[in-house]
C-alpha cells in the first residue's frame, strides 16, 4: 500500500464522524479568511492614500481594537440569549457592511466611527462559533473540531497572503469590496445552513454584566483567561516583534514575508497529520508542549542573525501553534455549563482582543532591551502559560463538573 493511500486513510479518519454543520462552519470560515485583506493592510491604507501621520494611523488602530475588546463580551451574551445563529449572522453581515462602507468613506471623524463600530462587530462571530461547535461536537471530538477550524483559518489567510499583491495592484477600494462580499458570504451560510444549536434552559437569561461576574466566580476560568492573554501575547509578536527583528538583524523586510509563508506551509501541510494524535491524547499533551514551544520559538527570534536561524525559530513556534490549535477553545468549551458556552467563550476572546490592544506596546518595548532580555522573558511567559493550563487541567481532571463559580452570573 503506499504512503500517499495510507496518508489519505488516516486523513479521513481523521475528519470522520463530525456533523455537516460543522462543515459549513468551516468552510465559511475558509471564505472569509481568503478574503480578509482590510485588517493586514489597513494601516498602509491609512498612511498610504489617506496620507495620514503614523501617529493618527495608529491611534486609528487602538479605536479599533478597544472596540474589539468591547465585542467579546458582549458577543459571548448575546450567544446565549438570542442564539448562536443569529449572533452569527448579526455580526458578519453587519462587518460585512461597515467594510464596504469604509471603502468610500473620506472624511476622518466618519472613518474613526466606522472603524470604532468595526471592532465592534468584526469578531462577534468569534464567542458564537465556539458555543456552536461544543453544542454540535461530542466532547471527545472538540479538540480535533476546534483544530479543523484552525487549519480553515490558516488556509485561507494563505490564500489572501497569496493574491493580496495582484488585487493591491487594482487599488484599496479592490481589497474592501472582495473582504466585504466575503464576509457577506459566511453571514449567508450560516443563516442557511446552519441551525440554532442554543440548548434550552431555566436559568436566567444572560445578562451583560456575566462575563465580568464568571471571571471573578470560577477560578479555572479566570486562570484560563490569563494563560491565553499570555500566550496571545506571545503569539502576537508573530506580526510585531519579528519583523523588527528580521530588519534589525540587516535582513530585507521582504524576508519577514518568506518567513510567515514558511510558517504557512508548515501549517497546511502538518495540521492535517495531527489530527489523528490530538483527537487521541488528554489536552495536556498538546496544549502544555505546544504554548512552550511557541513561547520558545518567538522568544529565540530575538537571538537571531542569520536567515537560517530565524526559519528555525519560526518551525519552532509554528509546530506549537499547530500543536495548540483548538486546545483553548476545546478546554473552554469543558469547562462551561451547557447554557454559559457563549458566555464562557467571549471570555476567551475577551484574552485575545486584550492582548491585541496590548501587544504592540509589548512588541516595541521589547526592541530597547537587551535580545537576551527579550528572549528570556519571552520564553518564560510561554513556561508560564502552561503552567497555568497544567493547574487548570489538573483541577478539572479532579473535578470534572463545573466550579459552583461558573453559576456566578445566575
Amino acid at each position: 500500500m503506499s504512503e500517499a493511500v495510507v496518508s489519505t486513510g488516516k486523513l479521513r479518519a481523521a475528519t470522520a464522524g463530525l456533523p455537516a454543520s460543522f462543515w459549513w462552519i468551516c468552510l465559511g470560515t475558509l471564505v472569509t479568511r481568503a478574503g480578509t485583506y482590510v485588517q493586514p493592510f489597513f494601516l498602509l491604507y491609512l498612511t498610504g492614500p489617506r496620507h495620514l501621520s503614523l501617529a493618527t494611523a495608529g491611534t486609528v488602530m487602538v479605536v479599533w481594537n478597544v472596540g474589539a475588546v468591547l465585542s467579546q463580551p458582549i458577543a459571548g451574551v448575546c450567544a446565549d440569549r438570542f442564539g448562536r445563529r443569529p449572533t452569527l449572522a448579526a455580526g458578519l453581515l453587519a462587518s460585512a457592511g461597515v467594510v464596504m462602507s469604509l471603502a468610500f468613506v473620506r472624511e476622518l471623524p466618519l472613518l474613526v466611527g466606522l472603524i470604532f463600530v468595526l471592532g465592534l462587530v468584526a469578531d462577534v462571530h468569534r464567542p458564537a462559533v465556539t458555543a456552536a461547535i461544543a453544542d454540535l461536537v461530542p466532547e471527545r471530538d472538540q479538540v480535533r473540531a476546534y483544530a479543523i477550524q484552525f487549519w480553515a483559518v490558516n488556509l485561507g489567510f494563505t490564500v489572501a497572503a497569496a493574491s493580496a499583491g495582484l488585487l493591491l495592484s487594482l487599488g484599496y477600494t479592490t481589497l474592501f469590496v472582495i473582504d466585504s462580499l466575503s464576509t457577506f458570504v459566511f453571514g449567508v451560510l450560516m443563516v442557511r445552513f446552519l441551525p440554532e444549536t442554543r440548548p434550552a434552559t431555566e436559568h436566567a437569561p444572560a445578562r451583560i454584566g456575566d462575563p465580568v461576574r464568571l471571571l471573578t466566580g470560577d477560578r479555572r476560568l479566570a486562570v484560563t483567561a490569563l494563560a491565553i492573554l499570555v500566550y496571545a501575547l506571545i503569539y502576537l509578536q508573530v506580526g510585531i516583534y519579528l519583523p523588527l527583528a528580521v530588519t534589525g538583524a540587516g535582513l530585507d523586510a521582504s524576508f519577514y514575508g518568506y518567513l510567515l509563508a514558511l510558517s504557512g506551509f508548515v501549517l497546511i501541510v502538518g495540521q492535517p497529520l495531527t489530527l489523528g494524535w490530538i483527537s487521541r491524547v488528554p489536552l495536556r499533551h498538546t496544549m502544555l508542549p505546544g504554548m512552550a514551544l511557541t513561547g520558545l520559538g518567538v522568544a529565540a527570534s530575538a537571538l537571531c542573525r542569520s536567515p537560517w536561524e530565524f526559519a528555525l525559530s519560526v518551525c519552532v513556534w509554528t509546530v506549537g501553534e499547530m500543536i495548540t490549535a483548538g486546545s483553548g477553545q476545546a478546554l473552554v468549551a469543558k469547562l462551561a455549563p451547557a447554557h454559559l458556552r457563549g458566555r464562557y467563550g467571549g471570555v476567551l476572546g475577551l484574552s485575545w482582543a486584550v492582548a491585541g490592544l496590548l501587544g504592540p506596546v509589548v512588541g516595541t518595548a521589547g526592541r530597547t532591551v537587551p535580545p537576551v532580555v527579550a528572549t528570556t522573558a519571552c520564553g518564560a511567559a510561554g513556561l508560564l502559560a502552561a503552567a497555568g493550563i497544567g493547574w487548570v487541567l489538573t483541577r478539572t481532571d479532579r473535578q470534572p463538573v463545573p466550579e459552583p463559580g461558573a453559576w456566578a452570573a445566575e
